[in-house]
């Protein structure tokens, strides 16, 4: 009996660790000419906080010089225009736990949670944050880059300054996308 209810909490343990992983995609306009594009500029941040923001800025810059892209102003001389929004939202969790599994085995008798066992389902509110990154050829204001990210937040924001990096990190490790 204690083995099941073992198997019943590791199984809710596995399936709840797979909302941790951080989630990371792109996609690009595959007829743009990615060589070309030699400078960037970013217009728009929207993030939790500003303190967020900088720290997506700087992601962003660096990723973007490591990848031969260079820094210009904002006024429509540079080859990409970058825009990245933040947000946070609640994402509900549910974790039942069984006591008591009845006088059943298994499938056979009563089945799970037969008489004498009682549930207990706990709701808990997961922070999840999503970053979207987008980047326009500056002159014909075409989307041609697009990068998400999600991932569960942390109550520490060093942490979640980490995930920051690593997702921009993710975004552009294959930047800028080859032709063909």
């Amino acid at each position: 009996m204690k083995k099941i209810v073992s198997l019943v909490i590791a199984a809710v343990f596995a399936v709840s660790a797979g909302a941790v992983a951080q989630d990371v995609r792109t996609d690009y306009e595959h007829s743009a000419h990615f060589e070309h594009y030699r400078t960037f500029c970013i217009v728009r941040l929207h993030a939790s906080n500003q303190l967020v923001e900088g720290r997506l800025r700087d992601a962003l810059t660096r990723d973007l010089t490591q990848h031969g892209l260079q820094p210009a102003a904002a006024d429509g001389t540079c080859d990409l225009t970058v825009t990245a929004i933040g947000n946070v939202h609640n994402q509900q969790e549910y974790s039942t736990f069984y006591d008591g599994l009845g006088g059943g085995f298994g499938w056979r008798g009563r089945g799970w949670g037969g008489a004498g066992g009682q549930s207990t389902t706990i709701v808990e509110q997961i922070p999840v944050g999503t970053l979207i990154v987008d980047l326009f050829d500056s002159q014909s204001k075409q989307l041609v880059f697009r990068g998400t990210a999600q991932s569960e937040l942390s109550k520490n924001p060093d942490k979640n300054t980490d995930k920051l990096y690593k997702a921009v990190d993710k975004m552009f490790k294959k930047f800028p996308p080859k032709q063909g």
